[in-house]
């Protein structure tokens, strides 16, 4: 039997293709769906089936997309309300290929539809050897319940304990544990970057399967919901309908210069996809920057929405390619085109720059109180110490909380590295603020270099 795990980084996603006897099935596919396709055509097998564990709220899925191209029946819990051709999934359903069979398990709780999937390959034992859980069971969390319009989030987390301990963890401990996301992700809070695990490891390792009790663990996890982000129920409107294929995009335009400045005028985002260390020193006035590394299409979809036209600025055309794709996979369709020749075209043009002042840590300890210190990291990570005296705005907060900070000051800003701070300090200069500083290597660099902290404790005495 041949099974296959697919991880993309940029947005912590793990699919799966599982085959034998030419048969094929694949597991929660991302949008861009060649990869499959290669794999499939490498190995000698017919995908037959997709399998959605849930519709996804971070991620466009390439289901519609997969099945169109090869004629395959798409699976999927009968309780998501789906809108396109497909099998509907309940407790004990079985899809048997091969040597391989699947038995599929209604595990609601992260939403109502998820289903987990008991994996055996019968060639070698009756017994099960995996389960696929999407979302419903992490290693080392499990799925966040608050994704649903008609349910509460202690009613899902319910449900999601009921899931848990009267199926899942029911399973046989040496069965190995596959699901759809890894750390990075924001379906979950404490996610390993280990990418698969087991039942009885998990048992003992996970956080969130330490409470035996149904109300304590629904307070676990209803106590301290990160913010969900505001795409996360088009994108699920998107997967419940199915997303047009990729290759109904237009071609991408290269614009030049003046095409640019007009088309911003008029109203389209400049999206800066460089790195911070090029940004910062030349860009756009009005840009917005998100580099093209890490969580790029989860925040430029925090950020920005699904539904704005964007130009991109990038190191060049493959790099604008690549930035476009990536907007794709979590929804974002209204780029327009990108800055031909880049940000030294842009110069050569003769057009006007602006600058965002990158600062070190040691330089930000030997400012003076005039300047605000901005930390935009999450809830928690401010909890677990921060810089005295510093303001806290998570980033997804900052456009709705200006009115927190002085325009007339100047403002330094920092996350965890340097990241999440560039997109910070390129809002803030569209929003007015002129005396704005970047500080590299963030939190991070500021402990390495032993500089004073609020720790942990300390803030939970004075808090």
């Amino acid at each position: 039997m041949y099974f296959e795990q697919f991880y993309l980084g940029c947005l912590a996603h793990a699919s799966y293709m599982l085959g034998s006897d030419g048969i094929a099935a694949v597991v929660d596919p991302q949008r861009d769906v060649g990869l499959y396709l290669d794999e499939a055509a490498k190995h000698g097998l017919s995908i037959r089936y997709v399998i959605e564990t849930h519709l996804h709220a971070d991620f466009v899925s390439g289901h519609g997309e997969l099945a169109a191209v090869t004629g395959a029946q798409v699976y999927l819990g009968a309780k998501a309300g789906a809108k396109f051709p497909h099998v509907p999934v309940r407790d004990g359903d079985e899809l048997t290929f091969g040597k391989c069979r699947l038995k599929f398990l209604e595990t609601p709780g992260h939403t109502l539809e998820s289903i987990s999937i008991v994996v055996t390959d019968i060639e070698k034992s009756e017994q099960p050897f995996a389960v696929l859980t999407g979302d419903t069971l992490f290693i080392g969390d499990v799925g966040r319940p608050d994704l649903s319009g008609d349910l509460t989030p202690q009613q899902l987390a319910g449900m999601l304990f009921d899931s848990l301990h009267t199926k899942l963890l029911k399973l046989p401990d040496d069965v190995q544990v596959f699901p759809a996301h890894g750390a990075g992700s924001l379906c979950g809070k404490q996610m390993s970057t280990e990418r698969s695990s087991t039942i009885g490891k998990q048992k003992v390792s996970n956080y969130a399967l330490r409470p035996t009790d149904r109300d304590e663990f629904v307070r676990l996890l209803t106590s301290e919901l990160p913010e969900r982000p505001g795409y996360f129920a088009k994108d699920v409107e998107i997967n419940r309908t199915g997303a047009a294929p990729l290759a109904e995009l237009p071609p991408l335009p290269a614009f030049a210069p003046s095409e640019v400045a007009a088309r911003q005028k008029a109203g389209a985002i400049v999206l800066d996809t460089r790195p911070a260390i090029e940004f910062g020193p030349a860009h756009i006035p009005g840009s917005i920057h998100v580099g093209l590394v890490g969580q790029f299409a989860s925040w430029a979809a925090i950020v920005l929405g699904l539904d704005k036209q964007i130009l991109i600025v990038a190191e060049d055309a493959e790099q604008a390619a690549e930035s476009r794709l990536r907007l794709a996979r979590v929804g974002i369709e209204g780029v327009k085109g990108y800055l031909d020749g880049g940000i030294v075209a842009w110069i050569l043009a003769g057009l006007p720059l602006a600058q965002a002042p990158e600062i070190s840590v040691e330089e930000l300890h030997q400012l003076g109180f005039e300047t605000q210190i901005v930390d935009v990291r999450r809830p928690g990570e401010w909890q677990s110490g921060h810089i005295e005296g510093a303001i806290h705005i998570p980033l997804d907060k900052l456009e709705s909380r200006l009115a927190l900070l002085d325009k007339t000051k100047p403002v330094a800003v920092h996350c965890k590295s340097g990241y999440r701070s560039s997109i910070a300090t390129s809002l803030l200069e569209r929003a007015g603020f002129e005396q704005l500083m970047n500080v590299t290597g963030g939190f991070d660099a500021w402990l390495a270099c032993k500089l004073p902290y609020v720790s942990a404790e300390q803030a939970a005495v004075t808090s």
